[in-house]
């Protein structure tokens, strides 16, 4: 199955009707163009029972098409758009575009995988215009939960998709560039065949918060803590990190990261000059010789993750320093759709050992903002962009169902929604093609990717 010179295609592996695991094809004229190639951390139904606990989209599809892969585009860093590349790269063999921090954090991983002298990158810069193959690619300066992030603009001779990737309309996210209103709306007016839009918060009315919000409430519930605050987030939010890094200068405490995840990132992010707060950074082997109120930190396993940070406090076998009665944790991250028993079962352990939890739902000031657009911000999106079919991605069923209901609303007339697998054809004319390719998951095991069941 290739598509000709009058066929522009659109073929997600991994990624719709899900949340992670990203990995999508654009086709024209017998080429073939992947957006992202990422990883999840539990099965299909939720659970983390099949025993691989790293996950991808099998890329089988495209890695039988020998030649016709003319690129890989990663639209930013985080480990469901970029984690896969070192396991499934040696498939694909094809050149990979990113921006300068996104390509900082792919390198490291793929040192570990012995691989960084043989995969060729390509560093962009945002606003970059140039062609891959039969491929027309402008990366769309975006705002999201780390730095760096785009959407891509795909034009072809048959037709042309703004697939978003994960966005946000952040005035203020405290590190990184800014998205641009009229990019978009030039964008637009240049005429767009399709958005391929992403659905996480779809069903959540209003205007996400945005990061610069969120230093009053956290430093409210450090500044009230006696003991030690530990703050749980994605390892990835350097945005988040630079706030507590500017709270803890506020409060007199020092700052401490507890996870390779968060260390790794704050040396990517110091690397390509993205990090600054070196005054307050406490090395965690010292952090257990400090008075406890005087210490910030900042640990990774917000979602209940076994290896982490936190979890491994929870059970009191952190290597550096132990949790006490009197310590205050801070969930600065909300539950991702199945991680929910986990993350409960975590807290339960933490509250057995005399800690004061705080979460966003408990927390009147604001402690956590969503990388992912709500309502408001997507029907802005529609108008600036203006397409003519709307695909959701990105999200479960329900997140898609409503981003399609909303797009509705807001006068977009045609929308294909669909799962892994469909084939949605946006030129001569749109359709989907459902079941077109066969998808799995591969997980990672002792000897590598191997399949475990059909996505």
């Amino acid at each position: 199955m290739t598509p000709d010179r009058r066929d522009f295609w659109f073929l997600p592996l991994g990624g719709c009707g899900e949340i992670g695991m990203n990995m999508n094809l654009y086709g024209h004229d017998d080429q073939w163009l992947m957006v992202d190639c990422g990883v999840t951390f539990r099965d299909a139904d939720g659970t983390n029972n099949s025993g691989f606990h790293v996950q991808m989209a099998d890329p089988a599809f495209v890695a039988a098409q020998s030649g016709q892969l003319q690129g890989l585009l990663l639209t930013h860093a985080h480990e469901d758009h970029i984690g896969a590349v070192p396991h499934l790269w040696p498939q694909l063999q094809c050149p990979v575009f990113a921006t300068e921090f996104t390509a900082e954090m792919l390198r490291r991983k793929l040192i570990e995988h012995n691989l960084v002298d043989k995969v060729p990158i390509r560093v962009v810069n945002p606003g970059d215009r140039f062609d891959v193959g039969v491929f027309d690619v402008e990366w769309v300066p975006h705002t999201h939960s780390i730095p760096d992030p785009c959407g891509i603009m795909i034009r072809t001779a048959a037709g042309s998709a703004f697939h978003t990737a994960d966005w946000k309309l952040d005035k203020q996210p405290q590190i990184g560039h800014h998205y641009n209103t009229e990019c978009y709306q030039q964008i637009g007016v240049s005429g767009v065949d399709a958005m391929i839009c992403d659905s996480t918060c779809a069903d959540k009315p209003g205007h996400s918060v945005s990061e610069g919000d969120l230093f009053d409430g956290l430093h409210q519930h450090v500044s009230a803590a006696s003991g030690r605050v530990i703050v749980a987030c994605f390892g990835s939010n350097i945005a988040r990190l630079v706030t507590l890094a500017h709270i803890a200068t506020a409060t007199g405490r020092h700052l401490g990261l507890l996870g390779r995840s968060l260390i790794n990132t704050v040396s990517a992010a110091r690397s390509v000059g993205l990090w600054e707060h070196r005054e307050t950074l406490v090395d965690a082997e010292h952090l257990g010789y400090l008075p406890r109120e005087t210490v910030l930190l900042v640990a990774t396993g917000s979602q209940g993750e076994p290896r982490t940070a936190l979890n491994r406090l929870s059970h009191g076998n952190f290597a550096h320093l132990q949790i006490e009665p009197g310590d205050t944790v801070i969930f600065s991250a909300r539950a991702i759709p199945g991680n929910e028993d986990a993350i409960a079962q975590m807290i339960e352990r933490l509250q057995t050992l005399g800690t004061h939890i705080i979460t966003p739902e408990t927390s009147e000031p604001l402690i956590h903002a969503s990388g992912h657009p709500s309502a408001d911000e997507l029907a802005t999106m529609y108008q600036w962009i203006n397409p003519r079919v709307l695909i959701p991605v990105h999200g479960e069923v329900h997140h898609m169902q409503a981003q399609t209901a909303l797009a509705r609303q807001k006068g977009i007339q045609t929308t294909l929604s669909g799962q892994n697998g469909d084939l949605f054809r946006i030129a001569p004319s749109p359709s989907i093609q459902r079941e077109a390719v066969h998808t799995q998951r591969l997980g990672i095991g002792k000897k590598g990717p191997q399949a475990i069941s059909r996505a």
